[in-house]
């Protein structure tokens, strides 16, 4: 393609905000490696938030500006599908619940994991996608 004095080479893929983008509009290895990086970046910061002498508000605020940004930088150039959508979810999900812990049931007493309106209510932030 030609502008003026300027030629672009037509690509299959290139990098932009740290963001791989292809000419078929697809995000789906960007969000697997945004993944990666994200439960890569949990894990190294795993034994902080499972001490049980931090709050879980600051766990949270450790989630949100360590955790979160890695998995977000630059997510305003994402065509994301439902598919995708989902898998995010997923992840922030799973996160939450490992920094909560489970619910003991008061009937039985027996310890389950948080389901998805119990984190809502606990964590009152807004979704990752919408």
């Amino acid at each position: 393609m030609k502008t003026d004095n300027s030629s672009f080479e037509r690509v299959e893929e290139f990098r932009y905000l740290e963001t791989t983008l292809t000419n078929q509009n697809s995000i789906q290895e960007e969000i697997q490696s945004r993944l990666k990086s994200g439960n890569a970046c949990y894990h190294s910061v795993k034994n902080i938030l499972s001490s049980s002498v931090l709050s879980k508000n600051l766990n949270i605020k450790i989630y949100r500006t360590i955790i979160l940004p890695d998995v977000l930088y630059g997510c305003e150039i994402f065509s994301v599908i439902l598919r995708e959508e989902h898998r995010l979810m997923v992840f922030a999900n799973g996160a939450l619940r490992r920094i909560f812990g489970p619910m003991r049931d008061e009937v039985t007493g027996e310890s389950r994991k948080l389901h998805y309106e119990e984190l809502n209510a606990l964590y009152s932030s807004p979704k990752l996608c919408r």
